[in-house]
Parts: structure tokens; C-alpha cells; sequence
């Protein structure tokens, strides 16, 4: 599958990243340099390769997440602009459409 400069286009719009006509061909031919070596890797017969070890259900055991929680020397509230139930609430980006939820948030 090649990819053409509206798959490129249309990837910028979803990713909210501006890319100028310019830069098309080269990001076009990039990524399709990319498929190219997808499709010499589905090439590689894997069959009867050994598992890697330590990867998988074989990987270090994780010891449990126990404890009690570690006070905070100030409060959450003196230092933080906007909290709520503990957790610090940010600005949306002012590059993201609005949600229309912002004022729920105070």
C-alpha cells in the first residue's frame, strides 16, 4: 500500500500538525521508504525461532505496589492553580478545539 500526499495530509489534520506543501514530497517518500522495509520484515520467517527470554509471561516478577502514601510537605491547594479531588486540572491547549467543558471544571 503506498502512501500519496492526501494520506499525508489527512494524517496532519488528525495528528493537528501543520505541514507545509513544500515538505509533502519528502514526508510522502519517507514514509513509503518506511513500508518498504515493513514489507521486507513480514519477509523474515520467524517460525521456528526460539522465544526471547525474559519477555512475555517469562519476565522478571513484579513485586507488589504496597505501602502506605508519602505526605506531601504543602498542600496540593497552595501550590496548584486549580485542583479538583486531588487531582491538578490544566488549560486545554490552545490548539485543541473546545469541548465545551471548561466551565465545569471550577
Amino acid at each position: 500500500m503506498a502512501i500519496g500526499p492526501d494520506d499525508v495530509r489527512h494524517v496532519a489534520v488528525l495528528a493537528r500538525l501543520s505541514v507545509p506543501e513544500s515538505q509533502l514530497p519528502e514526508l510522502v517518500a519517507q514514509l513509503n521508504g518506511i513500508l518498504v522495509h515493513m514489507d521486507a520484515l513480514a519477509l523474515v520467517k520467524t517460525r521456528d525461532v526460539p522465544a526471547t527470554q525474559g519477555i512475555g509471561d517469562a519476565a522478571m516478577p513484579l513485586r507488589m505496589d504496597i505501602g502506605p502514601p508519602i505526605p506531601m510537605d504543602e498542600a496540593l491547594d497552595s501550590f496548584a492553580p486549580r485542583v479538583r479531588d486531588g487531582f491538578l486540572l490544566v488549560p486545554r491547549l490552545s490548539t485543541h478545539e473546545s469541548a465545551g467543558d471548561d466551565e465545569s471544571l471550577e
